[in-house]
């Protein structure tokens, strides 16, 4: 990497900021962050400790630095994302913005983002140790746009006492994740299982298998799972994969006709999704690293191991592969305010990312590191789930694509699957119609398979 790190930052903001007292600055720093609640408010917080570092730091060199951090956080991504554009059409846009790495791309071309890379060091410490796919997954066109803020993976869950009421023993439960790993247990192998749970009457009518209420990145893995790419690896451009599609809407209306999920589930409320898991009515579902930390702390799920089995998500046929998304957070920095302004802020979050920073965010709020150091501090390694997750999921995990195009590509997949769960159209016809919606909407920019 371009060692502009040290010149960007240290030269530009820290020394021209710091280097005596008459040139010394006061900084306000603001930073947003969406999809954030109260388990993972180390996400703006941890911008916070890094000022407070870099004022302390700046004292012993007999240097006059202080930075004011005006914090933000959104439950609610549209209102988050909103907020942002609104904010850059204004010129009030926040310093640093804690988003979804799917927003560089299109937030990079409408002129909203510096690239990072023009103010850190990613070959010195902290940067040089976190996980290369995540530094990937923050790039865009070349750059490196932004820091991933954390990592999570979104596993497939079976509940332990309904398998044994099924006959499974305690080790035939313990092999399961093998099984799903190696492909040998697919999604339908599932459907079976969760069908003869109902018809056993261990697992309510319609409760056999609960997947995630609304529309988001679950649902590629499922793509994924009948063999879907996303993009071609030899021209980066997206890719529309007809019979992974098919098979994947034809396996929710299987699900549907079987009995196990609802016609009309899809539009459900999460608090309703998550009493539900939490109370023992799933006998499958899928669900984010970070959804154990609610069920425990807010729903009251006990002996989460004794109870619940996880796992990448099956593959769907010898087509698919087992496979888990992850959607890194990512600390991004705006165009708003000055250059120094720019290579403080960037400063932030480079001490933010230090793993012992990072892992109060990942063990309170049920995400995983971002490098691999953090995985060694104690504090991490000592959490089961955060240790476990980390094993068994991360190094199977992908992302979505960074294209700024693939909103058209998301919305279009996800409403033909609406339609064919829903049964107002066929599984044929709604493949057709995304198929149609992309074609018109990206032309020569994805390809048919």
């Amino acid at each position: 990497m371009n060692i502009k790190a040290f010149i960007g930052t240290a030269a530009i903001a820290i020394a021209a900021a710091t280097s005596g007292a008459a040139h010394a600055e006061d900084y306000t720093i603001t930073v947003w962050s969406g999809g954030t609640d109260d388990n993972s408010l180390y996400r703006v917080d941890a911008i916070e400790m890094a000022a407070d570092y870099l004022e302390r730091q700046a004292a012993i060199r007999g240097d006059d630095l202080n930075i004011t951090v005006e914090k933000q956080v959104w439950s609610s991504w549209d209102d988050f994302k909103q907020a942002v554009t609104l904010a850059a059409e204004s010129g009030t846009a926040p310093n640093i913005i804690v988003t979804g790495h799917e927003d560089i791309g299109p937030w990079s071309q409408a002129g909203i983002l510096r690239p990072i890379e023009d103010y850190v060091d990613f070959d010195a410490w902290p940067l040089n140790q976190l996980y290369d796919n995540l530094i990937e997954v923050s790039s865009y066109d070349g750059m490196i746009w932004g820091i991933p803020q954390d990592a999570e993976a979104r596993p497939f869950f079976m509940s332990k006492p309904d398998l044994k009421a099924i006959g499974y023993s305690d080790a035939d439960i313990d092999a399961l994740p093998g099984k799903i790993e190696s492909g040998e247990y697919t999604l339908y192998d599932m459907l079976d299982d969760v069908k003869k749970m109902q018809d056993e009457g261990v697992v309510e009518p319609g409760y056999g298998f609960g997947p995630r209420v609304n529309n988001g990145a679950d649902y590629w893995q499922f793509y994924q799972s009948f063999g879907g790419e996303m993009v071609d690896p030899e021209t980066g451009k997206l890719v529309f994969d007809k019979q992974a599609i098919t098979d994947m809407y034809q396996f929710f209306v299987d699900a549907v006709e079987m009995g196990v999920t609802p016609k009309t589930y899809l539009g459900g409320e999460w608090d309703t999704f998550h009493t539900n898991v939490a109370t023992g009515k799933y006998g499958a579902w899928h669900g984010g690293t970070w959804h154990k930390l609610q069920w425990e702390n807010q729903y009251g799920l006990e002996d989460f191991f004794d109870n619940v089995s996880f796992s990448l998500i099956p593959a769907g046929n010898e087509n698919g592969r087992p496979n888990t998304i992850t959607h890194p957070l990512v600390y991004l920095i705006s165009t708003q305010g000055t250059d120094d302004d720019a290579a403080i802020s960037a400063e932030l979050v480079a001490v933010a990312s230090e793993p012992r920073i990072n892992a109060l965010h990942a063990v309170q709020s049920g995400h995983l590191a971002i490098g691999e150091a953090e995985t060694t501090i104690p504090f991490y390694a000592n959490d089961r789930w955060a240790s476990e997750a980390t094993e068994k999921l991360l190094p199977y995990a992908n992302s979505i694509p960074n294209n700024a195009d693939f909103g058209i590509y998301w919305e279009a997949m996800f409403k033909g699957l609406e339609s064919a769960w829903a049964g107002t159209t066929s599984v044929e016809d709604a493949v057709n119609q995304a198929q149609a919606t992309v074609e018109n909407g990206l032309g020569d920019q994805i390809i048919i398979r």
